[in-house]
């Protein structure tokens, strides 16, 4: 037995080592299955067809598209690495694109990524990787890993503008133990860097920037497609309870949201709360967005409560900064927590991720839905 960790963690000699990369057929996943076969790992791809994607798709800057699954084979051609396609439309549509259009349609703003990545990509594909005997499941993830003593700790990537880690905080504690993100210690200029010198097709390949399944960024007409009715007029009223104006249906609107409105007054308007039940949208000044209280529910811990003992950083979506505040833990897996300062813009439907700083960065503790 090899006593010395590898580049990954484990006690193995590389070349007696199998992974498997999640390979989307960008610049990140594609390098990190070229530097693990440098390493000299036995590494698997394996990229997952997620939709039935069209002209409009095609065309937009989206992940796991046709011409995505293209390049990670060609990649995988490139590297000389065995390269599995798995075909996940239904999973992805049950567990994905339903919960996104119920959410919107439940006045919440919901983040499909994180769906994604709790379902199809660290469910279903984890499962995969364990019957193929893998030791690990790498991803091209901005997010860094600690593993001591077999147990993997997910922290803040070095590059914050593109940590992912608000994305992962749903992750399980047996699939954290079993992932590893080596990008999460790189800057992005560096990936590129690398893809260059391994030769790879896509080290110049533009970053996607959509939501996979969302054509240009327009998830109404994903809503119109799969539920047409949804689409009502209701009504628009201030915080007096005064009709101001009708909208054209609840899924246009989100919390802290100014244009679109078309309701004018002397002051700018923001949408403050969604009223599902009465499709209604509720309306009002910027001061009265800013909230200190969240309330959490479905909640994801990777790490004891005593954690929590002292304030931690929060994060209440992705683009956000790390706010101050204390977590309060109920016994039916919610919280309240409680930020030192007022923050504007907290949806329903979003994430609030748990984090502390030690001597690796912030580690991610898990986190919870946003309720209210």
């Amino acid at each position: 037995m090899n006593n010395n960790l590898n580049s990954i963690g484990l006690k193995k000699n590389p070349s007696e080592t199998t992974l498997v990369v999640a390979m989307s057929g960008g610049v990140d996943s594609s390098t990190v299955a070229g530097m693990m076969k440098k390493d000299g790992y036995k590494v698997i791809g394996i990229t997952l067809k997620l939709y039935d994607d069209g002209k409009e798709v095609a065309a937009s800057k989206q992940c796991c598209s046709g011409q995505d699954i293209m390049d990670a084979k060609r990649v995988a051609q490139k590297l000389d690495i065995e390269h599995k396609i798995l075909y996940y439309q239904n999973k992805f549509k049950q567990g994905v694109i339903d919960n996104f259009v119920d959410s919107y349609l439940k006045g919440e703003t919901p983040i499909p990524c994180v769906q994604c990545n709790q379902t199809v990509k660290f469910k279903d594909l984890f499962e995969v990787a364990k019957d193929l005997k893998a030791d690990a499941l790498i991803t091209g993830h901005y997010v860094k890993s600690v593993t001591i003593d077999n147990q993997t700790n997910m922290y803040r990537a070095i590059d914050e503008n593109r940590d992912q880690s608000y994305f992962l905080f749903n992750t399980s504690r047996e699939q954290l133990n079993y992932l590893r993100f080596p990008l999460g210690g790189m800057l992005k200029d560096e990936t590129r860097s690398i893809a260059k010198k391994l030769n790879l097709n896509v080290a110049d390949k533009p970053d996607s920037q959509d939501i996979c399944f969302v054509p240009n960024g327009d998830y109404a007409s994903v809503i119109q497609k799969f539920r047409p009715d949804s689409f009502k007029k209701g009504n628009i009223k201030n915080l007096d309870g005064k009709v101001i104006g009708v909208h054209d249906g609840i899924i246009n609107f989100t919390i802290g949201q100014r244009k679109g409105i078309k309701v004018s007054d002397k002051d700018a308007l923001y949408v403050l709360k969604i009223d599902a039940e009465k499709n209604e949208i509720f309306v009002g000044p910027r001061e009265k967005l800013g909230k200190k209280d969240i309330k959490l529910h479905n909640l994801n811990l990777l790490v004891n409560q005593n954690e929590f003992k002292n304030n931690i950083f929060v994060k209440v979506r992705s683009t956000g900064k790390l706010l101050m505040g204390k977590v309060n833990f109920n016994n039916d897996n919610t919280a309240l927590v409680n930020l030192e300062e007022f923050e504007d813009g907290i949806s329903p439907g979003q994430a609030c991720v748990f984090y502390n700083k030690d001597k690796f960065g912030y580690k991610v503790l898990g986190g919870g839905w946003i309720k209210n």
